[in-house]
């Protein structure tokens, strides 16, 4: 993609993030052409880069490259006085500062507004914790899993005579950073037309919550608690569900009327139609038991495949695959899901694209950056001097 479509060139973004979900959603910046620059403590950096099994160079994983492209990165200790000179420094001409902190740790290190407004009014400070700010939940630590528990996340999923289950991925963490991305760019445009920026704060907990959507309307307002139905079902339409078939599952929704008809047409089963218990929507939530067997029983002797051939384009139909099969899959490459980026570690390094695209175009990427890797560079740009560089590295400062 040229330098031209890159819509958030121009624009400076000051991170103090680490793990998931501040990175999450500064990536997204960085992919769009923000100059992202990670603010992470001289000591062994975001926690990201040591988290295993799988290794680029010692104390650099693989892991940190999901959710660092196309950053840059700069060592700075904010807990001294020097390194809040550096950091005002740098805020001046800076459009966002984020962070990832604990609740209570921002204010105490100087990355809210109140604390940045005086050297660049216009800044906006982006702030992503557990519990959020201000509250006495401020200092607890909290994590992705802990969110899922408690938003209901882990009740709903699962079979119904089963455990509760977490999501397999940190859902909350990136529905947080994403939502996070939102409200500061929305709060960068009002900060470009007034010239007053603000804090902007979103917690996992409230992102986590928010996500319940109709169902927590539905208990708000009815008292209806929505619980968790076989094979991954939707709670009030039928069939939308998992079903076996002779090699594997699939997942087969036929919600809405027009869907049922081409199933039990193609299937060659129109007799299903006429069926007092599945001939309306509602008889057929009713005797949803029922019609999973009978359903059950048509798909289990052939195999996906040929579930897929009879159906897929026709109305809503999926293969549940493995993550390698899903990762594998030719479409990716057909959409230009998968992208390689050169590393100093390895030269090809296989990297996820962008779920966004700007006039049909993915957005380029570039391998995550090394601790420090550009400490030098980002200070220079600063107005600091060799030596000055060097006095700051000598003291631990960067």
């Amino acid at each position: 993609m040229s330098e031209a479509r890159q819509p958030l060139k121009g624009f400076r973004v000051l991170s103090a993030e680490q793990y998931g979900a501040g990175p999450y959603g500064t990536m997204f910046l960085a992919q769009m052409g923000a100059d992202v620059i990670k603010i992470e403590p001289p000591k062994g950096g975001d926690t990201a880069r040591h988290v295993g099994p799988h290794w680029l160079r010692e104390q650099e994983s693989l892991y940190f490259q999901s959710f660092n492209l196309n950053k840059r990165s700069l060592t700075l200790d904010l807990r001294t006085d020097e390194g809040q000179q550096v950091l005002h420094t740098l805020a001046k001409d800076a459009h966002v500062v984020a962070n990832n902190l604990r609740g209570d740790v921002p204010d105490k290190v100087g990355l809210n507004y109140d604390a940045l407004k005086v050297v660049n009014p216009a800044i906006v400070c982006a702030h992503i914790s557990a519990y959020g700010r201000g509250n006495e939940r401020s200092k607890w630590p909290g994590y992705d899993y802990l969110m899922q528990a408690e938003a209901g996340f882990c009740a709903l999923t699962g079979e119904p005579d089963g455990p509760p289950v977490r999501f397999g991925l940190s859902m909350v963490d990136f529905m947080t950073g994403t939502m996070a991305a939102v409200g500061l760019l929305a709060a960068l445009l009002d900060s470009q037309r007034s010239g007053e920026g603000c804090d902007v704060d979103v917690d996992l907990l409230s992102a986590a919550v928010h996500q319940t959507s109709y169902p927590a309307l539905w208990y708000m307002n009815e008292d209806d608690v929505t619980g968790r139905a076989p094979f991954g079902a939707h709670p009030s339409a039928t069939p939308s569900q998992m079903f076996k078939a002779a090699d594997g599952w699939m997942f087969v929704m036929a919600q809405l009327p027009k869907f049922w008809t081409i199933l039990c047409e193609r299937i060659g089963h129109e007799e299903l139609m006429t069926d007092p218990r599945f001939d309306t929507a509602a008889n057929r939530l009713t005797n949803r038991a029922a019609l999973s067997d009978v359903l059950s029983d048509i798909f289990a002797p052939h195999p996906v495949a040929y579930w897929l051939d009879l159906l897929q384009g026709l109305m809503p139909i999926a293969p549940v695959y493995g993550l390698d099969q899903a990762l594998d899959s030719p479409w990716l490459q057909t959409i230009g899901m998968r992208d390689t980026v050169s590393h100093p570690d390895r030269a090809d390094m296989n990297v996820l694209s962008s779920p966004i695209k700007l006039n049909g175009e993915r957005l380029p990427n570039r391998a995550g950056p090394l601790l420090g890797a550009d400490s030098d560079a980002v200070l220079a740009e600063a107005g600091y001097d060799t030596d000055m560089i060097a006095d700051l590295r000598a003291k631990g400062i960067v």
